[in-house]
């Protein structure tokens, strides 16, 4: 399938989860990421769910950050660009909705791209090759390619998909999708 195909197949299935269903799947996710060997760093960024969009709650793996005493990085975009700014989340930190949906710092402790060692990626659909599909803007893609960070985890619902068929030479693929049930490894 392309990317648009999967854009609409994986809204649609997300579209149809209740807010229980969310948090038991979400819980189940960050249960599923205690697994993994990542802890080790620092700095993880993580992206903050756009709950319009029903998307994977981080506030549970937030948690396991806060109590892992790790620095947690989250990001504003700026949409004339292309472009994510990266601010370290405190106590203090102000958040915001902006008219995308995205919960977003107002401002804050500025964090350089290339001092983030894992970030956690959102995205819709993704392949077993670690490919993965996210909204299009190519926002995560950019910063990717720019931070190189020392492991790029995504974030799912739903299973593999076999294929994408028209992935891009800038798609940064994942080093691990992590699932209710189960991670993939692409490492």
């Amino acid at each position: 399938m392309t990317k648009k195909e999967l854009r609409k197949k994986y809204k649609q299935l997300r579209a149809q989860f209740t807010p229980i269903e969310i948090e038991e799947k979400s819980i189940a996710i960050a249960n599923q990421l205690l697994q993994l060997n990542i802890w080790e760093h620092q700095y993880y960024h993580i992206f903050l769910p756009i709950s319009t969009q029903n998307e994977i709650d981080t506030e549970f793996i937030l948690h396991i950050l806060q109590g892992k005493d790790k620095h947690i990085v989250i990001s504003k975009s700026n949409f004339s660009d292309g472009s994510l700014s990266h601010f370290l989340l405190t106590d203090q930190t102000i958040l915001s909705v902006n008219k995308w949906g995205i919960p977003e710092p107002n401002d804050g402790i500025p964090i350089p791209d290339n001092k983030i060692d894992v970030v956690f990626v959102p995205l819709l659909a993704f392949d077993t090759q670690g490919n993965r599909v996210g909204y299009g803007k190519g926002f995560y893609d950019r910063f990717l390619a720019s931070s190189k960070p020392k492991l790029c985890v995504g974030l799912s619902f739903f299973e593999a998909e076999t294929k994408i068929n028209d992935v891009d030479i800038r798609d940064v693929p994942l080093d691990y999708c992590t699932l209710p049930d189960k991670t993939y490894n692409f490492i």
